[in-house]
């Protein structure tokens, strides 16, 4: 590692101090997260800045901000870091005793895809396995995972950061939801009919480009959003009675729409699928039990 050879004999435990405070960039959160005591990791640092010849990090308002130093070893750091996790981790993952609790970012899409086969899969094999989940921005998930905050992440990464590995899980498709005696045919709506109708949208934020919405930008056209909310699967319950449309993947429509007075149609114009993925950071990748919960949720997702 580029700089790291003056270390010297100096503990490894001053890099751990060192990942922390990049991660947190806050000394008492740095405390907290590694269970030391706030003089002790302000100590730490101190002798880091020494051994460097850096300030690493620097006060900014009422944080800390990494050097320019400091965001080049960081990548280094975390590699070098998981590799003695890795090295120092029992070999291999036995599902039924090891007790491990992940952090999973997913969208309330995701978590309706997947969690309803992963649970039971997950209390019959592995029973100490306990799973925290948040949700955020797609942007605000990939950071996490980058940060150490999350282990997992779920949803469509376009731009993934370099540090992460991103596997595509299943190709989802677009479909249309409307009042089943709004729809003068069984085949739903013409491109007319569809611009004329007010739709919902389901999006974190208002101001937030959907690749709906960027489709019929690409034909010259909008629509008009009569209603945006962030709770995909809520979103189907709206529709009945209401000469709404919603145009959503697939995967979260009702299984039997007709006994909700409700159709699904193709829409009248190409959106084009989406690549549903999880991504992890590559310190995570050679963790035996992290490989064991990725090919669980591969299975349940691709069969």
């Amino acid at each position: 590692m580029h700089g790291m050879n003056n270390l010297g004999g100096a503990d490894l435990n001053l890099l751990v101090v060192l990942e922390a405070l990049l991660a947190e960039r806050h000394v008492s959160r740095a405390a907290v997260r590694l269970n030391r005591s706030q003089p002790a990791v302000s100590h730490a640092l101190a002798r880091l800045r020494i051994l460097l010849n850096d300030p690493l990090l620097v006060r900014r308002g009422g944080r800390l901000e990494p050097t320019t130093r400091a965001m080049e070893i960081a990548p280094q750091l975390a590699e070098a870091l998981g590799r003695m996790r890795h090295l120092l981790a029992p070999a291999g993952f036995d599902p039924g005793t090891e007790r491990r609790t992940f952090r999973l970012g997913m969208s309330d899409y995701g978590a309706a895809v997947m969690l309803p086969a992963l649970l039971p899969l997950l209390r019959a094999q592995a029973p100490h396995v306990d799973l925290v989940v948040s949700q955020a921005s797609r942007e605000v998930m990939a950071a996490e995972v980058v940060d150490g905050e999350t282990d997992l992440a779920f949803g469509v990464f376009p731009d993934p950061d370099q540090a992460l590995y991103v596997d595509r899980l299943f190709e989802e498709r677009f479909a249309c939801l409307a009042d089943a005696e709004s729809l003068a045919s069984r085949q739903g709506m013409d491109m007319a009919t569809y611009l004329a109708r007010p739709h919902a949208l389901v999006a974190l934020r208002a101001d937030s480009e959907s690749e709906v919405d960027s489709a019929l930008a690409a034909l010259g056209l909008k629509r008009r959003l009569c209603l945006v909310l962030p709770h995909w699967s809520v979103a189907p319950d709206l529709i009945a009675g209401t000469d709404l449309v919603l145009t959503i993947a697939r995967r979260i429509l009702p299984s039997r729409p007709e006994e909700k007075g409700l159709r699904i149609f193709t829409p009248p114009f190409d959106i084009p699928p989406f690549g549903f993925q999880q991504i992890w950071h590559r310190r995570r990748d050679g963790d035996p039990a992290h490989q064991w919960l990725r090919r669980q949720i591969k299975d349940l997702l691709t069969a």
